[in-house]
C-alpha cells in the first residue's frame, strides 16, 4: 500500500493514533507515511515538537472498524477510507509573513523622517498600519520606541518601489513641491490613473492571499507526506 494517499496532517494524525489506539508503531508509520523511528520518538516524547492530535475518524480518513481490524491483527495494514482533498494555491502575490509585521514601525519611522509630506492616511494604506501607531512613533510614545530604527520600507518588503514612488509623487504634487523634484510626473492623466488602479489591484490581491495562507500550512504538510511516501515507494522498488 505504498501508493496509498497519506493523511493531510501525518504527524498530528500519528499523535492521535498513538494516544488513542493500540496500533503498532509500524502500522501507524505506514499509514501516516512516516519512519517507524520517528513514530517511536513521538510515542516516547522525544520528538522535537509536540503535535496536537488530529482524529482521522472525524476527518473521514479512517473508520473505527478499520482501526479495530488493525488492533486485532498487527500484520494488517490500514486502508484509507477517503483521501484528503489537495489544496492548491491560486495565482497572486504571496501573503506577507506575520514576522514582517514587527518591521512596520521601522518603515513608518523612515517615512516620517524622509518624506514628511506624506499624510498619515497615505502611510497607513502604503504599509498597512493604523493612524494611532503612526502618531505614537511620531511623538515617540510608542511602547517599543527605543528599539525602532528607521529603515526603507521597500528594503523591508513592506511595499514596492513603484508604490512608494507613486505615493511620494502624489504627496509632493498636493504640497506643491513636485516642480522642484526630479521629474516623476507620468505623461498623460490616463497613465497615472492606470498606475493607481494597478496599486489598488495589488492591495486587493494581498487581502485575498492572506486568506489562502492558512490553507497553505496544511497543504504543505500533505505535500511533505506525499513526497516521503513516493521516496519510500521508489526505495522499495
Amino acid at each position: 500500500m505504498a501508493d496509498q494517499p497519506k493523511p493531510l496532517m501525518p504527524h498530528a494524525t500519528a499523535t492521535w493514533l498513538i494516544d488513542n489506539t493500540s496500533l503498532s508503531f509500524e502500522q501507524v508509520a505506514e499509514f501516516c507515511g512516516l519512519h517507524i523511528l520517528e513514530v517511536q520518538a513521538m510515542a516516547d516524547d522525544l520528538a522535537g515538537s509536540k503535535y496536537t492530535g488530529r482524529d482521522p475518524v472525524h476527518a473521514g480518513e479512517l473508520t473505527q472498524a478499520e482501526i479495530e481490524k488493525g488492533q486485532q491483527d498487527t500484520d494488517y495494514r490500514l486502508v484509507m477510507q477517503r483521501a484528503p482533498v489537495e489544496v492548491t494555491r491560486t495565482k497572486g502575490p504571496r501573503y506577507t509573513p506575520v514576522s514582517k509585521r514587527q518591521d512596520k514601525p521601522d518603515g513608518i519611522a523612515w517615512l516620517l523622517r524622509n518624506h514628511p509630506e506624506i499624510s498619515d492616511a497615505q502611510i497607513g494604506k502604503l504599509i498597512g498600519t493604523t493612524r494611532n501607531t503612526i502618531s505614537a512613533i511620531r511623538d515617540r510614545s510608542h511602547w517599543n520606541i527605543q528599539n525602532i530604527q528607521p529603515k526603507d520600507p521597500v528594503t523591508l518588503g513592506l511595499c514596492s518601489q513603484r508604490e512608494l514612488d507613486a505615493v511620494v509623487a502624489k504627496a509632493a504634487k498636493k504640497a506643491g513641491t513636485d516642480s522642484e523634484a526630479a521629474p516623476v510626473e507620468v505623461s498623460g492623466g490616463n497613465d497615472r490613473e492606470k498606475l493607481i488602479e494597478e496599486l489598488r489591484a495589488e492591495r486587493d490581491a494581498n487581502a485575498k492571499a492572506a486568506a489562502e495562507a492558512a490553507q497553505e500550512n496544511e497543504a504543505e504538510e500533505w505535500l511533505r507526506a506525499k513526497r516521503a511516501s513516493e521516496e519510500e515507494g521508489a526505495g522499495k522498488a
